[in-house]
């Protein structure tokens, strides 16, 4: 997350965020930054104003021709924003994914030094068109018609020419570009719906693959939900889907007392989800035309895949092959133990040494049972996950107050070789820029599946 530099860039005031933990309804900022920074920005569904400007090779180009029949997104930046550098890798990623799919990206820099300009250009490794007139966004044209007071500022385009976002934040411009650009992807995909027994009755899955050919095979991955969510969550929506487009099957399914699935959620405990876990994982196993078995989870789900993982690997013994071929935790939320250690969790406390039957959480929505409190307070997160030694991708935001990135770092520390994303401002459900998280987990387990 950048924030937006005005000239010489004054001090701005670091964001708070409020953070709720996997129910269906997502955190909301309580600071959105184009409340106050895009406020002049020209306006949702006006058309954009045209204008000419040179390359830094002097080759004049017209807006109007660049962005005809495309969507457009134009990125007004200067190399001597420090804020407009730090977004400039985000900017350069979202032109190479969505560049292909017919998306125009135009820089339009208020540089007034033309070398410095060049080298920020070549620095950055920016492969999209840029355009600037070396005069200062003062004295731009271009900067009083779009309403450009702010830089980092983006515009994008519909391909009518008309606006369908002015902001400051490029994490709202990339999950626009997702909702607009590939939910009109058609995707083919088999899904089925089944039961698998679990630890405290039937849990409720649904498979997503590939329309196989007969005696075809394709990895699948096992998604894991966290605490009081379930397997209709949007994160997975966009797992599975992004798996599907590259041959690779999911599975996603409720916990026990979660859900569709059988059971009471006053009987959940960490080794009963790993148990159901473990459950689906040898259901997984004996489907034929399944190659290679991968695992993500998400929060308390995070920790059920990286204890499975540690427990798989054991069983194994020592010196073989993880039954696992990859692991991907999304926010693990391995603070769970210490949270009962302490006594506290979500804000209710209790005598850790001498836990009550039953624990009520968020006004009595949802009660803990005694037995988890037990079991969390010993429960052995990282000495377990310490056994698995595969290719492994932890992700995790730096604004999150519910399992603290320090907790997903330990994991890093943890597994020799894995691969480590701390994304700036992001929460415990990754809401600001929930795309960008999960394109991050998708495209490793492509990577390592494939």
């Amino acid at each position: 997350m950048s924030f937006p530099c005005f000239l010489c860039r004054p001090i701005v005031a670091a964001f708070t965020a409020a953070f709720v933990l996997c129910f269906p309804a997502s955190a909301q900022m309580l600071h959105d930054l184009d409340a106050k920074y895009a406020t002049e920005l020209v306006e949702q569904g006006t058309a954009a104003p045209d204008f000419t400007l040179r390359t830094p090779n002097g080759k004049k180009l017209t807006l109007s021709k660049l962005s005809k029949g495309h969507y457009t997104v134009l990125d007004f930046w200067a190399s001597w924003c420090p804020d407009c550098r730090r977004d400039l890798p985000n900017l350069q990623r979202m032109y190479e994914r969505f560049a292909p799919s017919g998306v125009e990206f135009v820089g339009v820099s208020f540089d007034t030094d033309k070398d410095a300009w060049l080298r920020a250009i070549d620095k950055y490794g920016i492969r999209y068109t840029q355009l600037g007139d070396l005069k200062p966004m003062r004295e731009s044209q271009v900067a009083a018609d779009y309403g450009v007071k702010w830089i980092p500022s983006m515009v994008l385009l519909d391909p009518d020419g008309k606006v369908v976002l002015s902001t400051v934040l490029s994490d709202k411009l990339e999950k626009t570009l997702y909702e607009r650009i590939l939910d009109t992807f058609e995707l083919r995909s088999v899904r089925e719906n089944v039961n698998i027994d679990g630890h405290h009755g039937r849990l409720s899955a649904l498979i997503q693959r590939p329309d196989l050919q007969p005696g075809q095979q394709c990895p699948m991955v096992i998604l894991c939900h966290g605490f009081g969510g379930s397997k209709e969550v949007l994160m997975f929506d966009l797992i599975a889907d992004s798996l599907c487009r590259h041959g690779i099957a999911s599975i996603r399914f409720d916990f026990n007392g979660h859900g569709q699935s059988e059971g009471e959620f006053q009987q959940m405990t960490v080794p009963n989800e790993i148990a159901d876990a473990h459950r689906v994982y040898e259901y997984v196993r004996d489907l034929r035309y399944v190659s290679r078995i991968g695992i993500v989870g998400h929060s308390m789900g995070g920790v059920v895949s990286s204890m499975l993982a540690g427990q798989l690997s054991e069983e194994a013994g020592e010196g073989e092959a993880s039954p696992l071929s990859c692991v991907v935790l999304l926010a693990p939320a391995a603070t769970l133990r210490d949270d009962c250690i302490r006594g506290t969790i979500f804000g209710q406390s209790f005598d850790p040494l001498n836990p009550p039957e039953s624990l009520p959480l968020f006004g009595g929505r949802l009660c803990l049972g005694q037995e988890y409190l037990k079991t969390a307070f010993r429960l052995p997160i990282y000495e377990t996950a310490a056994h698995y030694h595969g290719p492994a991708a932890i992700i995790h935001g730096t604004a999150d107050r519910i399992a603290p990135y320090t907790y997903g770092l330990r994991y890093h520390q943890l597994w020799e070789g894995s691969e480590y994303y701390e994304l700036d401002g992001q929460d415990h459900g990754f809401t600001q820029n929930l795309y960008h998280a999960m394109r991050l987990a998708s495209d490793f387990l492509v990577r390592t599946l494939k």
